[in-house]
């Protein structure tokens, strides 16, 4: 199981990207796309809008769709977000979608509790769970942080494998378009574990400037996101993720990304030097 390479998507399928502006969704699209595939993104501002609050738009982005990738901004772990995910799924069923690709998270009871009602739709389904992004940190929440030259987190140095979104995005395509990942739960990870202090060190030596992690209190965090006029969701959401996630719960290494592609996960490292090459780590004059 894992490694198939037959196509399903025969000519005239339509696959729905949820979330096909954000990190791993950009990225499932810009795929599927460059194998000719009818691709449609689901969002906000999507030729056809899909919003996850508003029911009304959610048929109109199912009419025709033969599978769809499913992510829920800004985590599965928002209250209500169950209520969301069991709704939309009933409508993609019933709509005619035979294929479900969830987007999940690692120890996060809600998620999991996402995974369920995926599993128990009567379709086919995969489930792709997540460590945090290596993302996180050149085009995301911290990396302001980075450019500050201080990741200022309430995170003890408890180590993550984190996880390159590329990696994400392979996996996703491949439970979309291929035979063999049906019905399994890929639990994906990097290679190894990084504490924020080795984290920081290796975006240091990639961008070739001093880059520190610097741990905070709760509160102090909280105040701060508070201040920085960061959505309410967005400000529940990191609180939970670094009071309850990296409590050390996560920090192991995991096959998924083995098992589905048949190859071993994208370096840190890799990754950082990356990155550092297109001058997003420059620090501002």
């Amino acid at each position: 199981m894992g490694n198939g390479t037959g196509s399903n998507n025969p000519a005239g399928d339509t696959i729905l990207v949820l979330g096909g502006t954000g990190k791993t969704g950009r990225r499932v699209a810009d795929r599927l796309k460059a194998r000719g595939i009818n691709t449609r993104i689901g969002s906000r501002s999507a030729d056809l809008p899909f919003d996850w609050n508003d029911k009304g738009t959610w048929d109109a982005a199912l009419d025709g769709a033969t599978a769809v990738y499913i992510t829920y901004a800004p985590d599965l772990a928002i209250p209500g977000a169950t209520d969301s995910v069991r709704a939309f799924v009933g409508k993609a069923v019933a709509a005619g979608v035979l294929r479900l690709v969830l987007l999940s998270g690692r120890g996060e009871e809600e998620a999991q509790a996402c995974e369920r009602i995926i599993q128990e739709a009567g379709v086919e389904w995969t489930v792709v769970r997540s460590s945090w992004f290596n993302q996180n940190f050149s085009e995301g929440e911290f990396l302001g942080m980075v450019l500050d030259g201080a990741i200022t987190l309430p995170a003890a140095d408890v180590a993550e494998p984190f996880i390159d979104v590329n990696d994400i995005a392979d996996v996703v395509v491949a439970a979309l378009t291929e035979e063999g990942h049906n019905y399994e739960v890929y639990e994906v990870t990097g290679p190894r574990m990084l504490t924020f202090t080795e984290l920081a060190a290796e975006i240091s030596r990639a961008a070739d400037r001093d880059v520190k992690f610097v741990p905070i209190s709760k509160e102090a965090f909280a105040a701060a996101i508070a201040e920085s006029g960061a959505p309410d969701d967005v400000i529940w959401l990191l609180n939970y993720l670094f009071s309850t996630v990296l409590d050390g719960r996560n920090a192991y290494l995991t096959d998924g990304v083995q098992r589905a592609l048949g190859r071993a996960p994208r370096e840190f490292s890799d990754y950082a030097r990356r990155i550092a090459a297109t001058g997003v780590w420059k620090a501002v004059a």
